[in-house]
């Protein structure tokens, strides 16, 4: 296993310090980042990926419980593992899926045993879990973490071992981005929330289509505000119908 870069979250100065210090002491950590707290966070882990989070909860402005939250959203989230001095958030945390729940002061032996379960925990969710866990996908853009929206995708495009995600051109960011996920996976993921197959190549989101139309050259496209997507003769009738119904819904 490559060596983890974690994050500490703590808004006590010589606690953060203490634990930064002592997880930077295992032969498994590598890169050792802290935040003062739940806003600095989320800063931190919008600008670079990390494979764990280290989280006080009881924080001033966003507790750990709110960036575990936000943590969970993500396509690809760091392991959590909440740092606190109280045992009555233990239920709600490891329903937020966190990887440890360390009591404050805890021995050195446990914090190491806290990271060895990162190295073990298992990898993206399985096919078939609700659409949720995709709610929000987390993609590398120049260096930078970006956060999309999964309700601002349009469609997307199957791309070599990627997935370009394409969302309505809007005056700030880019339109497209590149998600390393297989369109078959988000195809089962995102049923649920109005994501259809539209073609081999294409998945797209029946709340952003505007009309069906018929061209010279490309035969039948769905029509977005991100642009045109080609339908299969295959994929066509099951199209048709899941915009009905959802049209339906919508009166």
């Amino acid at each position: 296993m490559n060596a983890l870069r974690v994050l500490v979250v703590e808004d006590e100065p010589s606690t953060r310090a203490e634990l930064a210090t002592q997880l930077a002491e295992l032969p498994s950590v590598g890169d050792v980042v802290s935040a003062a707290g739940g806003d600095e966070a989320v800063r931190l882990l919008g600008g670079g990926t990390f494979d764990a989070v280290f989280l006080d909860i009881a924080m001033p402005g966003l507790t750990g419980m709110d960036v575990a939250r936000i943590l969970k959203r993500l396509s690809d989230p760091p392991a959590i593992v909440f740092v606190t001095a109280y045992d009555n958030h233990a239920v709600e945390a490891f329903g937020l899926g966190a990887a440890d729940y360390l009591l404050k002061p805890f021995r050195p032996e446990r914090l190491a045993e806290a990271v060895a379960r990162i190295g073990r925990r298992p990898g993206p969710p399985a096919a078939g879990d609700k659409a949720d866990d995709l709610a929000v996908v987390q993609v590398e853009l120049a260096g930078r973490t970006v956060f999309v929206r999964r309700d601002d995708i349009a469609y997307a495009e199957a791309h070599g071992d990627y997935v370009r995600l394409h969302c309505a051109q809007k005056d700030t960011g880019q339109a497209s981005h590149l998600l390393r996920q297989s369109l078959t996976y988000l195809e089962q993921v995102w049923d649920a929330a109005g994501f259809v197959r539209a073609h081999r190549s294409f998945l797209i989101n029946l709340a952003a289509v505007t009309e069906l139309r018929v061209t010279s050259t490309a035969g039948l496209v769905a029509v977005t505000d991100a642009g045109e997507v080609p339908v299969s003769r295959r994929h066509s009738r099951q199209l048709r119908d899941r915009l009905l119904e959802a049209a339906r819904g919508r009166r």
